[in-house]
């Protein structure tokens, strides 16, 4: 009877250990698909390989984009600039000497001198004209800023037309000789003209310049913003987003108008 009873415990003992044994085995595959995921899930960390940088084509169009704008701000500064350099010329030089002359006075010879202004008035006229202009084309778009390139030009034109012609003109100096002898058609003699008059003509051929510029660039400018139009003329606005107010922060502009 005892050995039967050591038998069995030796028998259950053994069978306990049996069992113990297959449990743990049955705990390895477990413990091996574990590791096999940690280890994919470590191969595949976006932390470790996501280091690219933003999509290219994107930057690129940033790029171009911005390369754009600047192009356009130049076009435009160098217009206006032309325009309104022009325009000052002209007008500072109008009250300079554009000819000097002597009046004979009972055969006494006086010094006599005529300004810009006095031989011909077109000049200064066609240089506010020219800054005038030169507001409208920031104020237009389109055909309307295409015609005012158009008189810009012209406006150009004329003025260098008219300092040429007043370069060699010499009947101012024959009103003021006849003034000063107090005889009707008495003339000027030794009569010679200043540089000023072709510095004149330089700056309407500026400003011709700038008009030219506005004519042949001007359809691609963009216009002033919508505040300055007529609230009858504004386009209904769609929501900006998030892309539309950093390309405004860039252009320079306050996104939250």
């Amino acid at each position: 009877m005892a050995d039967d009873t050591g038998g069995a415990g030796t028998a259950g003992g053994t069978g306990d250990k049996s069992a113990t044994q297959g449990k743990t085995e049955s705990h390895e595959p477990q413990d091996g698909h574990t590791d096999t995921a940690l280890a994919v899930a470590t191969d595949t960390d976006p932390a470790d390989g996501d280091t690219s940088p933003a999509p290219e084509p994107a930057d690129r169009s940033d790029r171009s984009a911005r390369s754009a704008r600047q192009t356009v701000r130049r076009e435009m500064g160098t217009a206006l600039l032309l325009v309104a350099v022009g325009a000052a010329l002209v007008l500072s030089l109008g009250g300079r000497v554009w000819a000097e002359g002597t009046a004979l006075v009972h055969g006494s010879g006086f010094a006599i001198e005529a300004t810009g202004s006095s031989v011909t008035k077109v000049p200064a006229a066609l240089a506010v004209l020219a800054l005038a202009g030169g507001v409208a084309a920031l104020a237009t778009r389109g055909r309307g800023r295409i015609l005012v390139g158009a008189i810009l030009a012209l406006a150009g034109a004329g003025i260098a037309a008219a300092a040429a012609s007043g370069a060699s003109d010499r009947s101012a100096l024959d009103t003021r000789a006849a003034s000063k002898a107090a005889v009707e058609g008495a003339q000027a003699v030794d009569v010679s003209h200043t540089v000023w008059p072709w510095i004149t003509l330089i700056g309407g051929l500026l400003i011709a310049a700038g008009g030219l510029v506005v004519v042949a660039r001007g359809r691609n400018w963009p216009g002033m913003g919508s505040r300055y139009e007529a609230p009858g003329a504004r386009a209904p606005r769609r929501a900006a987003t998030s892309a539309d107010m950093w390309n405004a922060l860039d252009r320079g502009e306050d996104p939250t108008r």
